[in-house]
């Protein structure tokens, strides 16, 4: 009775471990890609070319990214409700910076103070997933990371439809209250101590493979300067169709609804053909997609946006799924620390270069620069084959 009673209260907390991890992955997500809304108006507000709107919005995402090590480390000694919670806090003053009247200066500090909150989110979220559900972890990865598209969708379309009645600072301001209410949710919801169990996964294996691991972090540098290079242009693409901010909200939410929807995809698709395959084939798809909306009518793209985010998103969660396999040494939390610092600071950096590449040419040329990064991830994903044979 004692022993599964104990069993009972393992599974508990390690349920509510799952939930407050997506909550808050769900929030960091809707963060990060929500701050796309709000492009066409600092753009028109700041009077900032496509390589400055990037510049602008990699201050966010290039702390983010920047951080994720040296801020997992910091944070190490931390309960997982204190560093989540704390995350948190940091992310939702940065976004209150921003929502106060103090110009072009202060939008700059607060994305800076809310990339750096965010950049505790995704090790130690990922860590404490990993831990609870260790040695069998790559499905509740995968709950945890179909989390964070549900951010995604509602978040950006919520922003773009309040932008069409309100100013932009109080929609940063609800943004603000929003992230203060599910931080201190955190530091109620998540057990003190941990319940999770040791993953040093396969450490031998892992350390005789690590050259696998820069090849991986590599392939979803690639994937999310492809996402974020094509989500710089996409609410500029819908206002040269003729869209409106509403318009905008419900491009954003269809994509990464689809996003969503392509992490179940590609779960179903990587078990029939592999890791390997599911790859090929969505950054296949992915290009292909991305030059349709090119040349579709207003109407027609928001039919292929679904589309286009099953392939431009569900790839992340085969990679994501993956770190734990190819972690250097077994350690799986720095694993993650170091693959975020690779696709986030990919995702930070290559829409300056696409931006810079469209202030030069066009706004086509740019976007297809992002299709052409996709495909460039197919010989890389080929080349991943034959350390996933090793590990496994």
């Amino acid at each position: 009775m004692a022993t599964t009673s104990n069993a009972d209260t393992r599974k508990a907390s390690g349920h509510r471990n799952l939930v407050a991890a997506c909550v808050a992955h769900a929030l960091h997500d809707g963060y990060t890609d929500g701050l796309y809304a709000f492009l066409p108006v600092w753009q028109s507000q700041f009077g900032l070319s496509y390589a400055g709107l990037a510049l602008v919005r990699a201050l966010y995402s290039g702390t983010m990214g920047s951080l994720q090590v040296p801020a997992n480390k910091l944070v190490r000694s931390l309960s997982s409700s204190a560093a989540l919670g704390l995350a948190t806090l940091i992310a939702a003053a940065g976004f209150l910076i921003m929502a106060l009247p103090l110009g072009f200066a202060g939008l700059c500090i607060g994305l800076v103070v809310a990339g750096a909150g965010s950049s505790v989110q995704h090790p130690r979220g990922s860590l404490l997933v990993t831990e609870t559900y260790a040695p069998a972890s790559r499905s509740a990865l995968g709950i945890y990371n179909f989390s964070g598209d549900l951010g995604k969708a509602t978040l950006p379309a919520a922003a773009a439809i309040l932008l069409s009645f309100v100013a932009w600072r109080p929609v940063v301001g609800l943004m603000a209250v929003l992230g203060f209410f599910v931080a201190f949710g955190l530091f109620a919801w998540i057990p003190q101590k941990g319940t999770s169990k040791s993953v040093q996964n396969k450490p031998s294996l892992a350390a005789s493979t690590r050259s696998g691991f820069p090849l991986l972090m590599t392939i979803g540098a690639f994937d999310t300067a492809t996402r974020m290079g094509y989500l710089l242009f996409l609410p500029l693409l819908l206002h040269a169709r003729g869209g409106t901010s509403p318009d905008v909200g419900l491009g954003l939410a269809l994509l990464f609804l689809g996003g969503a929807l392509g992490k179940a995809a590609c779960s179903w698709l990587g078990e029939r053909v592999g890791v390997i395959g599911s790859v090929v084939m969505t950054e296949i798809a992915t290009a292909l997609l991305i030059v349709f909306t090119l040349y579709l009518p207003l109407e027609l793209i928001f039919i292929v946006l679904p589309f286009l985010g099953i392939a431009l998103n569900g790839t992340s969660s085969v990679l994501y799924g993956t770190v734990p396999e190819l972690a250097p040494n077994g350690d799986v939390g720095r694993a993650f620390a170091l693959f975020y610092t690779g696709v986030l600071g990919a995702g930070g950096l290559a829409p300056i270069a696409y931006g810079a590449i469209a202030d030069h040419s066009s706004q086509s040329v740019g976007i297809l620069a992002a299709a052409v990064t996709a495909l460039s991830i197919v010989p890389m994903a080929l080349g991943l084959r034959r350390f996933l044979q090793i590990v496994r």
